[in-house]
């Protein structure tokens, strides 16, 4: 198979997917050394046979063609493990919705937490796929025939696994389960990469407005730098480092220079004085340029801590019970908040979620479940209260 490496094959390619149900998606991309991932390859099948590589490093070539068919709501679009292949697509312009992930839903199907595509493949279609390509040098060229077979097998079992997937999905009452991470996947404030909102990504540890003011400032001028050099952020800078400047906001080079978390000599660097500036900027109005977040607190006690554990057996029992990933039910932050709040804002508490483990934790927290050991299994009982006996 020869890659499409033209915009007119594109486009008579992108004419034979015209009003399939479906197309399976998948790229192969580099960013080992880059903030911006480098699209290598882009591989497409759909149920009608039709199937592809398309190399968007070939001189002239316009996506626009595939671009149109991603922005398509009325063709599916099916990756596996999509996060990273759904950014890629966004910062073309092209959310491809609706977006039906095979890893979200192998884990409400029961196939095991964040499964592997090849794992799925020889469940599913008793296939082995050979991976031995995977982590070879995509933006060298010519590609070689071993990672073009590599490469389209991606696409082609997952277009033969897809409809059988959903299918088992839909009988099981579970397709709405996994539509609605569909949705948040797609969800563009998940791919921002506005400078402004960086500190988002991160944890600070504390909550007062200077510390924030700077952490804010820091880690704007961290995702702004790494755009334009076209860097890792954490080559930029780490995240500790960004604490620790929060923590001791450093307003003159021999201040940084004493921070054990900044490289050594970092202020005297091409970066150091714009760092520095940015610092000072913030610290001029803490107040007023410090995020406003809500706290979010683990356990505040030891009693919350111990309800955090129980909570963690009865997701386990729960998920295994239901045949799916305990990580589509709750988290470990999920846990946390409903061992502090029984009407803590998350997902656990809503929707299926809540009918299938949520509603079961509050009863656990007010003692009305017990959790026991039976054999090599835990088993979840109502515990019977006796009756208050009348006063005399």
């Amino acid at each position: 198979m020869q890659p499409i490496t033209t915009t007119a094959q594109l486009a008579e390619f992108c004419k034979s997917l015209k009003g399939q149900p479906f197309i399976a998606v998948d790229t192969e991309f580099m960013r080992e050394t880059t903030y911006w991932p480098k699209l290598c390859l882009i591989q497409v099948a759909a149920p009608n046979g039709a199937q592809a590589c398309i190399d968007p490093l070939a001189d002239g070539l316009d996506l626009a063609p595939l671009l149109d068919i991603l922005r398509d709501e009325t063709v599916d679009k099916v990756f596996h493990a999509a996060r990273q292949d759904v950014e890629i697509f966004n910062n073309l312009g092209a959310m491809p919705r609706p977006l039906f992930d095979t890893q979200i839903a192998g884990m409400a199907a029961g196939f095991g937490e964040q499964i592997a595509y090849d794992a799925l493949v020889r469940q599913m279609l008793k296939i082995d796929l050979d991976k031995s390509s995977r982590f070879t040098d995509w933006a060298r060229r010519p590609l070689s025939d071993n990672q073009l077979t590599y490469a389209i097998a991606d696409v082609t079992h997952l277009a033969e696994l897809y409809p059988t997937l959903r299918a088992r999905l839909e009988k099981d009452g579970r397709l709405a389960w996994v539509e609605e991470e569909m949705a948040a996947l797609t969800d563009p404030a998940l791919y921002d990469v506005e400078p402004e909102n960086a500190w988002k990504r991160l944890k600070p540890r504390k909550h007062v407005p200077k510390y924030l003011a700077v952490f804010k400032a820091v880690a704007a001028w961290r995702e702004r730098t790494a755009q334009q050099r076209d860097q890792p952020r954490g080559r930029i800078l780490k995240d500790d480092a960004i604490d620790e400047l929060a923590a001791q906001a450093p307003t003159d080079a021999g201040a940084m220079d004493r921070l054990r978390g900044v490289p050594k000599g970092f202020s005297g660097s091409k970066f150091g004085p714009d760092l520095l500036a940015a610092i000072r900027e913030a610290l001029k109005d803490p107040d007023g340029y410090a995020p406003k977040i809500d706290r979010e607190r683990g356990p505040q006690n030891a009693a919350a801590g111990a309800v955090v554990e129980l909570l963690k057996v009865l997701l386990k029992a729960r998920a295994e019970d239901a045949g799916v990933a305990s990580k589509l039910l709750a988290t470990v932050s999920d846990l946390e908040k409903i061992a502090n709040d029984d009407n803590a804002d998350v997902g656990a508490l809503t929707g299926w979620r809540r009918d299938t483990f949520g509603a079961d934790a509050l009863k656990l927290k007010r003692g009305e479940l017990a959790l026991v050991l039976d054999g090599t299994r835990v088993r979840v009982v109502e515990v019977r209260r006796a009756p208050k006996a009348a006063a005399g």
